[in-house]
């Protein structure tokens, strides 16, 4: 009798399909192994933005003051210029609410001054030249007198030489006249008029030399009193033109004082511009960390930060310096990003769904606090928009692409720890220049 459970059991005399299934699958693997394989090196990073004004940027508070009231709150959208908060003094040195009107009060008294020694310089010059002109009367006054002195002593020299011609001959006639009393010739009446006519000759003589070495002495005198001007109208000018240096130097004085006053009052009224912080840029406010009315803020104290809300979108990515020398600039790069959906076949970027293509633009050369050097990678925009859902600092996977080669080497390089094939980017400006060429 013939069971069936026996014959489900035991298939013997069943034709087996083993040997083809398994010369399918031999063929099928020799194929895949000549199947091509692009080389790829996988990093990690974070969404950020190439240019450093549209990164998530500090709310800084430029002066030490106390919250007096707030604008907005977590999460609020603002424009450029928009108020933020509001500030209140709390330093003595700027508490006066007239700070600006009273120092631009002693401003203009130190104006005042300035204007009022500009008048004494003024007055000063006058009264210098008033001094030379005085001086210059004074010496022409002298010169003329020395002058008339030595025209006097010209003409009183002339007479001295007429009475000594005229003493010569009286002495004569009077020798004469004694030697002809002597003789008894003339009467001593006679030889007593001669000898007075000599004596009053003599007599002239001494008087007219008197005269000269009287006008001699006044032509020194005249000389010293020349001297004593030109010394006293020195020491007047001398004194005036110190006074004039001395306001000159109170104008100097004041304008540097006038120079920090106003100064001063620019940087108050800069300060009172201050007490309102406003946006710098259109964004969402986020992380304030300062709560209520009244709280106290110090000099450059983070109140909070602000992201803008449009932002060139870049990946910095992080590679290991093994890695290094295969990533270049212009090198491709598949880019996933955390939260949006992605099926990634690594040799096979073109296949795969829900990657993103990028190019590095930059590739630092100093090595980064984790240890790896940073890259940066922006949006390619001749393939796949990148989604505009992505934020600031969202993680991103990178595949960074390298030379395509086939299966079987892929395998073998692996197998034997060998690192991926040397990859050469051609340079999208050099490749201008030669077609060019």
């Amino acid at each position: 009798m013939k069971l069936q459970s026996f014959d489900k059991i035991y298939q013997i005399h069943k034709k087996s399909r083993v040997k083809r299934w398994f010369l399918f699958i031999f063929i099928g693997g020799i194929i895949t192994l000549f199947l091509p394989w692009t080389q790829n090196i996988k990093v990690k990073g974070n969404v950020s933005s190439l240019y450093q004004e549209q990164r998530p940027q500090q709310l800084n508070s430029p002066i030490p003051g106390r919250i007096i009231k707030w604008n907005v709150k977590n999460g609020d959208y603002v424009k450029k210029g928009d108020t933020l908060l509001q500030l209140s003094e709390i330093k003595d040195d700027y508490l006066d609410p007239l700070l600006v009107q009273r120092t631009q009060e002693q401003v203009n008294a130190k104006k005042g001054v300035r204007d009022y020694y500009e008048a004494k310089v003024g007055t000063a010059k006058s009264q210098l030249e008033a001094l030379n002109s005085s001086r210059d009367l004074k010496l022409n006054q002298l010169k003329i007198k020395i002058s008339q002195l030595n025209n006097k002593l010209t003409g009183e020299e002339a007479e001295l030489e007429a009475i000594q011609n005229e003493l010569k001959l009286s002495e004569d006639q009077f020798t004469r006249q004694k030697k002809m009393y002597d003789e008894g010739l003339v009467s001593l009446t006679q030889f007593q008029q001669r000898s007075i006519s000599y004596q009053n000759a003599m007599a002239k003589k001494t008087s007219s030399e008197n005269k000269i070495a009287q006008t001699r002495q006044e032509i020194v005198n005249v000389g010293i009193e020349q001297n004593s001007v030109i010394q006293e109208y020195s020491e007047k000018l001398s004194k005036t033109e110190g006074e004039r240096f001395q306001s000159m130097g109170q104008i100097e004085g004041s304008d540097g004082d006038i120079a920090k006053l106003e100064n001063q009052v620019a940087n108050y009224k800069a300060r009172q511009g201050l007490y309102f912080i406003i946006a710098s840029q259109d964004g969402q406010i986020v992380q304030l960390n300062k709560a209520g009315i009244g709280e106290i803020l110090k000099d450059g104290e983070n109140i909070g930060t602000i992201v803008p809300t449009v932002v060139d979108h870049a990946v910095e990515i992080y590679i290991k310096p093994v890695d290094l020398p295969l990533v270049k600039e212009g090198q491709r790069v598949m880019c996933t990003f955390d939260g949006f959906p992605a099926i990634v076949f690594s040799g096979w970027p073109n296949s795969s769904y829900g990657t993103f293509a990028g190019k590095v633009i930059a590739v630092e050369s100093n090595i980064s606090l984790n240890g790896l050097f940073k890259a940066l990678v922006i949006e390619d925009k001749n393939e796949k928009q990148w989604p505009p859902k992505i934020k600031m600092g969202t993680g991103v996977q990178g595949i960074a692409i390298l030379n395509d080669v086939p299966i079987w080497y892929e395998l073998w390089r692996n197998i034997n720890g060998f690192p991926p094939d040397y990859y050469e980017v051609k340079n999208e400006k050099a490749g201008k220049d030669e077609k060019a060429k």
